[in-house]
């Protein structure tokens, strides 16, 4: 059973060319959406996704606009309108060492070097320079655990298990 993965959502049509609104859901936009790639359409109540590959991407705003080879009109892409863009996990490809997808490591359990307990990552924000975990500890306290080498100590996808060494005030 293929595993896929959510890129993005196709919103609107834009022009008449049959370019498409994306709202991305992506931390690799410049490489999904690269001229050649192959990504794929699921339409709501179709069962079968339906391959395309890029012919154009640029972003507007705060979308990404695509166009796919062989649809150059408007008319004909219509109907990808409320459509997930989706790659399968033989496309996710090889991340540098470090490196992680967000699923990855939402849901790991991250304890600290002493063996303490402190939660399961819930959510990953992106608002700068490093990555910031959510970690949803017991009685729903939250803990924000930034993704620096000072901080994580080890990431164990296999085990789902993520060790940190705690800095002054981080678990206060």
């Amino acid at each position: 059973m293929a595993k896929w993965f959510n890129v993005g959502k196709i919103v609107n049509t834009h022009g008449i060319r049959g370019e498409v609104r994306v709202i991305s859901r992506t931390d690799f936009p410049e490489e999904r959406y690269k001229k050649g790639n192959t990504l794929y359409i699921f339409m709501p109540n179709q069962s079968e996704p339906i391959p395309v590959i890029i012919k154009s991407h640029r972003t507007h705003k705060s979308f990404d606009l695509l166009t796919f080879e062989g649809y150059n009109n408007i008319n004909e892409v219509e109907k990808f309108k409320g459509s997930l863009l989706k790659i399968s996990e033989e496309q996710l490809g090889e991340l540098e060492e470090g490196e992680f997808y967000f699923h990855e490591i939402i849901g790991c359990d991250v304890i600290t070097t002493d063996g303490e307990v402190i939660g399961q990552v819930a959510e990953i924000l992106t608002p700068g320079a490093n990555d910031v975990w959510v970690v949803k500890g017991p009685n729903r306290k939250e803990f924000y655990i930034p993704y620096i080498d000072d901080v994580v100590k080890e990431v164990n996808i296999d085990e789902k298990k993520i060790t940190i060494e705690p800095m002054e005030g981080l678990l206060s």
